[in-house]
């Protein structure tokens, strides 16, 4: 029987890690937070990536790779394939979740960080909001570094979630 996690104790797992370092450890450096959570988040997908890669021959090249991770390897994480895949056949590829699960879920009022009704400072709440949202990606552009990094794919990978809840990730890899 396959081990399995239960969804709300991922979405859990991970809201208290992002708060963790947010929040707590690295509470003035948010770029040190936000290394060390893609950092973890590298871990988890070279060892998911092995897991479920360990029955399969290695891949030939690098669009190959990208559609395990897009077909097969989303599929295990969040139950769906990734929705679009683009590339422009030079070693960047853009994979677009169009509900991605983890920030689906997500909702973040602006409001709530200050009581004020101005334009500025509802802005600078937005703004605010909207940062604290992208420290919960880290994790899964380093999820899917790790896998490709396993799969002898080095690559950088980054987020763009400017049409919520959809999501796209962009790996380019490194020559």
């Amino acid at each position: 029987m396959a081990r399995e996690v239960s969804e709300i104790c991922m979405d859990s797992v991970l809201a208290e890690m992002v708060a963790s370092y947010c929040n707590r450890f690295y509470a003035n450096k948010p770029d040190l937070a936000a290394r060390r959570i893609e950092a973890i988040g590298y871990q988890v997908g070279h060892q998911l990536s092995e897991r479920y890669t360990m029955e399969r021959p290695r891949f030939s090249d690098h669009l190959e790779a990208i559609k395990f991770i897009c077909k097969d390897f989303w599929s295990e994480i969040f139950k769906k394939q990734i929705d679009n895949l683009k590339t422009n056949h030079r070693g960047t590829f853009v994979l677009q979740d169009n509900k991605f699960r983890w920030l689906a879920r997500m909702s973040v009022d602006p409001s709530a960080d200050n009581g004020s009704n101005e334009d500025s400072s509802a802005t600078v709440a937005e703004s605010k909001a909207a940062q604290a949202m992208s420290m919960h990606l880290y994790f899964p552009c380093g999820i899917i570094r790790g896998a490709l990094s396993n799969l002898g794919i080095p690559c950088a990978v980054s987020a763009d979630m400017s049409n919520l809840p959809a999501c796209s990730f962009v790996v380019r890899i490194k020559a």
